[in-house]
């Protein structure tokens, strides 16, 4: 069942690419007593993720910080060394955006929101959402309603639902 309005964030951890190389990053912390922005999607450097989806929470991150979110994650179920490299040729890691790999999909299998297109090579990969949690709990979230679209969970519309 996919996470919902009220819900609170598994436990998980994710990894990111830190200065001695892969590094382990625990969810909870990140979220306790915190105002934090987490939105996932398919692909590190897909089409729609590199051209739509990241790009406007770049747009977005000043706008979140005003709202008095601590943080803003970009979730993929990608190795932390693609996440990495995305965020700095995307501007995103420059933009204040942790880049945090999924890579055996646990966050996204957790929130129920894994799916497989194996004729494209995407498995296990992270349907397209993006969601307000306040100290871990879901407080709003916007999931794309068709596959391949991007119009639901972009930074612009998390940011006016704040």
């Amino acid at each position: 069942m996919a996470i919902s309005v009220g819900d609170k964030l598994p436990e998980t951890t994710f990894l990111i690419f830190g200065e001695n190389g892969p590094e382990a990053v625990e969810l909870a912390p990140k979220l306790k007593g915190r105002k934090v922005v987490i939105f996932g999607l398919p692909g590190a450097f897909t089409r729609t993720c590199d051209a739509t989806h990241l790009p406007s929470f770049i747009r977005t991150r000043a706008g979140f910080a005003e709202k008095g979110v601590d943080e803003v994650i970009c979730v993929s179920v990608n190795d932390p060394f693609v996440m990495a490299a995305w965020g700095e040729s995307s501007g995103a890691t420059e933009a204040g955006i942790t880049m945090l790999g999924d890579p055996s999909a646990e966050f996204t299998k957790a929130i129920g929101l894994d799916f497989s297109v194996p004729a494209i090579g995407l498995l296990d990969r992270c349907q397209r959402f993006a969601l307000l949690a306040e100290d871990g709990v879901v407080k709003v979230l916007n999931l794309e309603e068709e596959g391949g679209a991007c119009k639901l969970t972009v930074g612009e519309e998390l940011l006016e639902k704040i």
